[in-house]
Parts: structure tokens; sequence; C-alpha cells
């Protein structure tokens, strides 16, 4: 993700997606300010914008920021691809473990963060505001290890799933 895709379709995308829950254009740009900690990644679909990503990682422990896959180019595969990355960077920059906080209400990104091995670790209440919606925070250990590359390698299939 380059600061021309924040106005380029990210915010759009944002907005559509997260409603009043968004983020705001300061803070896109705040975390791209930061290449050294935070990767972030655009998946195009020729001149369109099919979805977005963000990892930090601090130490030996990453954080998703943020997932979101246009609506037209959901069921693809391509939230799969852009996690696989995300997680691949937070390996090359020596993480052991990766969290993430997702909306309660979103079942089908819970359970592909479970085929990563993220588990539910707590609720933090009316997480999303001003929706008052609860975030489940999901972790996942190992990613360091060997066999969680082999996990990666084996999601790397085809974009579209098959």
């Amino acid at each position: 993700m380059r600061w021309w895709d924040i106005d380029g379709g990210v915010l759009a995308l944002e907005r559509e997606l997260f409603g009043a829950d968004s983020w705001s254009p300061e803070l896109f740009w705040s975390e791209l300010a930061d290449p050294v900690s935070r990767r972030y990644v655009v998946a195009e679909s020729g001149r369109d914008l099919a979805g977005y990503g963000g990892v930090s990682v601090q130490s030996d422990e990453a954080y998703i920021q943020t997932i979101a896959v246009a609506p037209a180019y959901q069921r693809r595969g391509i939230g799969r691809t852009l996690l696989a990355d995300l997680l691949t960077t937070a390996r090359l920059r020596g993480a052991m473990t990766a969290g993430l906080e997702v909306r309660a209400d979103n079942a089908p990104a819970q359970l592909l963060y479970a085929r990563f091995g993220f588990e539910p670790v707590g609720i933090r209440r009316g997480y999303y505001q001003p929706s008052n919606v609860d975030a489940v925070v999901m972790f996942v250990e190992g990613v360091g290890a060997a066999s969680y590359e082999q996990l990666l390698e084996r999601s790397r299939g085809p974009a579209d799933g098959r």
C-alpha cells in the first residue's frame, strides 16, 4: 500500500465495509509512515481494489491491524492470500505469536482466522465505536515454527480458492 492508495480506493472500501467504525485517512497515513514496524498491502484485480491488509510487528509479536475485501471479491481467497502475506511478513520480522481483533458479528472472518490457527482468547465489549460492537480477541502461537511456515505455504493456492 502506498499513500495514493488511501484516497485511491482504500478509504471508500473502508467506509463501505465498516461504516461509522471506519479508520480515518490520518490513521492510515500514520500506519504507512512507520515501515519499520508496519506493513500494509493491497490486492488488485485489474484496476479494481479487491482488498487490503496491514500488520504491526513489535519484537516477537505481530498484530493483524486490518484486513478488508471488497464485496465483489469476497469468497475468492483474497482474504486468505492477504492474511498469509501478512503472517509471512511477521515471520520474516521475527514474530513468534500473532493476534488480532475481529467483530463478534463477523463469523466468516473468524473462520478464516481459525484456519490459520488463531483461537479466541477473550472479548472486548463495545470495542468497535461508535457502533458499540464487541470484538473477539484471537491469538496464534508458533508463527515462527517451521510447521507454521508449511501452513502458510499450503494457504497460497489460487486466489479464487480452487
